[in-house]
């Protein structure tokens, strides 16, 4: 989709180009505009690419919760558990049980064991969840 995207921006440049005085080119002035945008996304998608490692969510051998870990907790006042699991940022999906390690939820949670309880700020005042499972 991006190499779409350049070969289509680069025909408008070429377009605008070729109507002569640049200075008062609107079109030119967009599409330039536009190619920043699209550079700065392929930038950020290469640096997502350069620092992603694969979590190998199968294995939890130390029992605490880390990435990729499912964790399944009991917030305190309730009857049933709810079961997440730990991603970083770009994967969070809270529809999907998905959760951020950066999340107030997700952070509390990291390095915790069986048993472990936190305690989270939430719009609604102070939530307290025990961790029931992990794996």
């Amino acid at each position: 989709k991006i190499e779409v995207e350049k070969l289509a921006l680069a025909a408008r440049l070429k377009a605008a180009i070729e109507m002569g005085d640049l200075s008062e080119n609107a079109d030119y002035a967009a599409a330039k505009e536009e190619q920043g945008f699209l550079e700065g996304r392929i930038q950020h998608l290469q640096e997502m690419i350069n620092g992603a490692s694969i979590i190998d969510e199968t294995h939890n051998r130390n029992g605490f919760v880390q990435l990729g870990s499912h964790v399944t907790v009991l917030e305190e006042g309730e009857s049933d558990h709810e079961t997440f699991m730990l991603v970083g940022q770009v994967e969070a999906n809270p529809r999907e049980g998905k959760i951020s390690n950066e999340s107030p939820l997700g952070g509390a949670l990291l390095g915790k064991k069986v048993g472990d309880k936190v305690r989270i700020s939430a719009p609604d005042g102070e939530a307290v969840f025990k961790v029931i499972k992990i794996q």
